[in-house]
Formats: C-alpha cells, sequence, structure tokens
C-alpha cells in the first residue's frame, strides 16, 4: 500500500535527523528506499530541517487524514520543528523545550512527597544506620551475581512472554535477543528491527538487581516496548499507516511509549508481582523476598520526580553537576556512582529531556489506567496503548 503524499514527506524529514544524530531515528521498519534516499542526499542543515518542519505540519489539516493520524502528525513535526532549532543553535529553553518534544508541562516537584516516601521506606528498612546506608546494604543484598544474569533475564522474559501472549496475542514469529554491552548512558535499551524481532541491550557498567530486572524485562520488552512495537506492526502499519514505521527520539511517540513501557510489569502482573517473582528467582535457586521488594518499591515510587527535578536544576536553574549530583544522592538515596550515571544521561545533548517521557509519561498513563472501572477495563486501556496512535492530548482528553 502506496504512504499518504505527506505522510512520505514526514519519513524522509524525520529520517534526515538522524543524519544529524546518529541515534535519533530510534526505530525504522519501513520502506528501505526512502532511507537510501536520506543517505545518498547532500547533508541536511538543522534550520532547513526545522523550516520544513512547519511547512508539513501547516498542511496536515488539508491531508485528508483521519482526525487520530492527523492529530499524530501535527504533535510530531511540532517536535521535529524544536529538535531542527536546537540542532540549529537556538537558545530554547528546557520548560519549552520539554512541552514541544513531548506535549507536557513540567514543574517541579514537592519536597515533602520525597520526606513522606523516605519515611514509608525507612519503614520497610527498619534497623541501624542512616536510611541511606540501610539502603545502600539492601541494594548490595539485591545484586544479581553477573553469572547469573543471563539465565534470570531469559527466565522473566519467558514467564512474561506467556502472560503476554495469552492476554495480548502476538505473532507467532516474534521473538526477543538479549545482550550486554557496556559504555552507555541507559540501564537497558530496546532496538525494535522489524518483522517482529526485537534486539534488548542490557548495560553492564550499572549492577542488575533483583527487585529491578522483572521491571526492566516488563519494560523492554512484554508488555512493553517490544510488545508494543510488533502490536501496531501487525495493527496500524498493516493497515496502511506508514508513520507508525519510523520512530522518533524527542518526540510524543516517546512519553507514550516510556509510560507504557513503566507501567507494564504493574499492568500486566499487577499487586503480587514480588511473590511472583520470588518464585521464579527460588526455581533459579536465588533468595528474593518479594513483599519486602513491593512495598520497598511502593514507597520509593513517590521519588519519581527526582530525576526531573534533576534536570530542572541542571538546565533550567543552572545549577552545577557537583550540587545536582548531590541531589541526586540526597533524595534518591544512591551511591555517587549512581548518580553521575544518571547526571551522564541527564547531560548528553540528545537525551537532556527524556528524562521527562518517564516521569510525566507514567503520571499521565497511570492516571488514566487507574481511572478504569475494573480489572477488564484496565486491561482494555492497556491494550489501546499497545495498538493505537494516541498522543498525551489524546490520552488528556479521554474518559
Amino acid at each position: 500500500m502506496e504512504a499518504h503524499p505527506l505522510v512520505t514527506e514526514y519519513l524522509l524529514l524525520g529520517l534526515a535527523f538522524d543524519r544529524l544524530e546518529e541515534g535519533f531515528v530510534d526505530a525504522y521498519t519501513g520502506d528501505p528506499a526512502l532511507r537510501r534516499a536520506v543517505q545518498n542526499a547532500p547533508a541536511p542543515q538543522a534550520r532547513e530541517l526545522a523550516r520544513r518542519a512547519v511547512e508539513l505540519r501547516a498542511g496536515v489539516s488539508e491531508a485528508g487524514l483521519s482526525d487520530e493520524r492527523a492529530e499524530f502528525l501535527d504533535a510530531h513535526l511540532r517536535a521535529l520543528e524544536c529538535s531542527g532549532r536546537k540542532f540549529a543553535g537556538d537558545e530554547i529553553g528546557f520548560v519549552d523545550e520539554v512541552r514541544a518534544y513531548f506535549d507536557v508541562d513540567i514543574a517541579p516537584g514537592d519536597v515533602e512527597v520525597y520526606h513522606d516516601a523516605h519515611r514509608r521506606m525507612d519503614e520497610v528498612l527498619a534497623g541501624k544506620g542512616s536510611l541511606a546506608e540501610r539502603m545502600a546494604a539492601h541494594r548490595k543484598a539485591d545484586e544479581i551475581p553477573p553469572e547469573r544474569l543471563s539465565a534470570c533475564v531469559e527466565a522473566f522474559s519467558g514467564a512474561l512472554r506467556e502472560l503476554v501472549r495469552a492476554r495480548y496475542p502476538l505473532p507467532d514469529h516474534e521473538h526477543v535477543t538479549y545482550e550486554v554491552v557496556g559504555d552507555k548512558p541507559w540501564s537497558g535499551f530496546n532496538y525494535y528491527l522489524g518483522n517482529y524481532h526485537s534486539r534488548v541491550a542490557i548495560n553492564s557498567d550499572l549492577t542488575q538487581h533483583m527487585a529491578h530486572l522483572p521491571h526492566l524485562i516488563a519494560h523492554e520488552s512484554y508488555p512493553g516496548h517490544h510488545t508494543e512495537h510488533c502490536r501496531k506492526e501487525a495493527g496500524l502499519v498493516a493497515a496502511g499507516q506508514a508513520e507508525q514505521t519510523l520512530f522518533l527520539v524527542n518526540t510524543p511517540q516517546c512519553l507514550m511509549a516510556e509510560g507504557l513501557a513503566d507501567l507494564a510489569l504493574r499492568s500486566l502482573v499487577g499487586s503480587g508481582w514480588g511473590a511472583w517473582a520470588q518464585e521464579i528467582y527460588a526455581d533459579l535457586g536465588l533468595r528474593f523476598d518479594g513483599d519486602r521488594a513491593e512495598r520497598l518499591a511502593n514507597a520509593s515510587a513517590q521519588l519519581l520526580g527526582v530525576r526531573q527535578d534533576a534536570a530542572l536544576l541542571l538546565h533550567d536553574r543552572r545549577r552545577s553537576q557537583d550540587e545536582v549530583t548531590k541531589f541526586l544522592q540526597t533524595w534518591s538515596l544512591v551511591s555517587p556512582d549512581r548518580a553521575r550515571q544518571s547526571l551522564r544521561f541527564l547531560s548528553s545533548p540528545l537525551w537532556r529531556a527524556y528524562i521527562s517521557t518517564y516521569v510525566e509519561g507514567y503520571r499521565l498513563l497511570g492516571g488514566w489506567l487507574d481511572r478504569a472501572l475494573d480489572a477488564h477495563d484496565r486491561a482494555d486501556r492497556f491494550r489501546r496503548l499497545l495498538d493505537e496512535p494516541l498522543t498525551p492530548r489524546a490520552v488528556r482528553a479521554l474518559p
């Protein structure tokens, strides 16, 4: 099926951004001739790409597309205009940058909420020493032995895959390949390769913990990024929505995808995921207190906004890296090394605004899922996130 002319121009524009910054195109599974055309063309100029985004956006309302597709393209062309201007050297305030990319407004969190989180965590980790010391000891005891990581990854991937396929059917030949990499600013990354195959990279620079691994696999694979890509390829792309073959960094797609993925384990396994994970670890010969892990996760969820606050301090209020590192250590109760790793992500020119996709995506989509009438309605809402080309604005308009 031939793509709509405006959609083709959108794809060419998005692909051109990858020549300005490799990695801007997170995934592309569409017509390879378009990618070749972009690669063989003269080097793009950022200012021209921003201008082209404005031109295309002006034509969306007259393109004859459905309201849903028109809204998707409008939001993404707005984001690309901002990216083009940033690459061209324009000064854009951090809050305005986040709004243009992700269609959300951000503000600093409430320190009292963070204090309350610490109080609740203190109850879960009762004992001697400061909360930071007890948290460090807990994390140390929760480490996955490096030689066992692969077996743990495969065990959780298999268990989650079975649950997903029972609730949200996937093509028979879909699969995920896992690899361990280093020197990356993130803990895990999904590379969707098309034809229902993902390669998931796990960062060896960061120690992996038993409490976190189920969330990581759910986030990157089942029912997170891999599942969403597969379901949209089998549904929207097969139905002719070629714009869904392109996934770009710093667009509303990212906020929707990261919010969905961060809610993946909670939405699929639900309350009691700790006991569920404990049984899987027991089969692997590893001791894991699932109830304690779940209670601690519930308490620490109130610290969701800390990393976004750190980004605001760094980019909006121009605080020093040392101050921001200290802020992260104080409220996230992490080691200096872990705080510096977070700062590396927040300092990356490409990724500096991306932290808002996790914070605001979780809040927006989590709030909508929590308004479900019952478990069946919640499961159906999560299916809509997997299957439909929703934008933040569209979700805010839903009951």
